[in-house]
């Protein structure tokens, strides 16, 4: 097992964000590094990565890793801590999406979903709580959505992988928290981005529907993820474990 440095000699929290070179992950990255957290970006796509990286400054750093290779996620966070001596944050934001009617979804593309946003999650938090549990501090956040809060038509494997990730957050909480290590999830409504505006702006059916059942009448921005994301990694919500908070405009109880 990894050696721990003393939790008291490090004054700079270090983070762990998947998926931060874009959209979610990204404006996570930036919230972290602009507020004195030493972040590990994780993502797929080296050049947009490093790109990334450059723009948030010295307190980033890329790691070119996919998610779905489990047997590599080991060696990713030894690497981490040897490089930083602990890890105080794990953000789970990586995930994909497919949009198709439930009788045409192959299995492999289901097991495909399933891998990206389910089983690397438990991968990560996995490693990242063996490091957390001797530190016997940590915070791990989920990113699931609001497909886990009520029906969608057409991403049964998006909706299945969500709300999948609501239930490893109570279950990781109610088993590490005593050990103090606090566990949360974020469930983004229709947060802007370029992909979801092209979806929408091509669907102005979907639009007014997203829209009219919002009660602030917007979609919302990256950055109220991220600033989500920075409140449950503070000390400000250090008795706070096993919540699923929408970060939604009030969507998930709009009529």
């Amino acid at each position: 097992m990894v050696a721990i440095k003393n939790v008291m000699s490090m004054e700079q929290k270090i983070a762990i964000v998947t998926g931060g070179s874009s959209g979610l992950g990204y404006a996570t990255v930036k919230k972290f590094t602009e507020n004195n957290i030493f972040t590990f970006a994780i993502g797929r796509d080296k050049e947009r990565l490093e790109r990334a990286c450059r723009e948030f400054g010295k307190n980033c750093q890329p790691v070119v890793f996919d998610v779905t290779e489990l047997s590599k996620t080991p060696s990713i966070l030894k690497e981490i801590v040897n490089q930083k001596g602990r890890v105080d944050i794990l953000v789970n934001n990586a995930g994909i999406n497919m949009k198709k009617p439930l009788i045409e979804v192959s299995d492999e593309e289901f097991q495909k979903i399933m891998n990206t946003n389910v089983n690397s999650v438990f991968s990560l938090s996995r490693e990242a709580s063996k490091i957390m549990l001797q530190q016997k501090k940590g915070c791990i956040i989920n990113i699931s959505s609001m497909a886990a809060q009520y029906g969608i038509p057409q991403v049964i494997a998006y909706t299945a992988s969500k709300t999948a990730v609501e239930g490893m957050t109570r279950a990781m909480a109610v088993e590490l928290s005593p050990s103090g290590i606090r566990v949360n999830c974020i469930a983004p409504g229709f947060i802007f981005t370029k992909m979801s505006s092209t979806a929408l702006d091509n669907d102005p059916e979907r639009k007014q529907k997203v829209l009219s059942r919002t009660p602030m009448g917007k979609l919302g921005l990256p950055e109220d993820v991220a600033n989500a994301a920075y409140f449950l990694a503070s000390d400000e919500a250090s008795y706070m474990t096993g919540t699923v908070i929408p970060v939604d405009g009030g969507n998930s109880i709009g009529f």
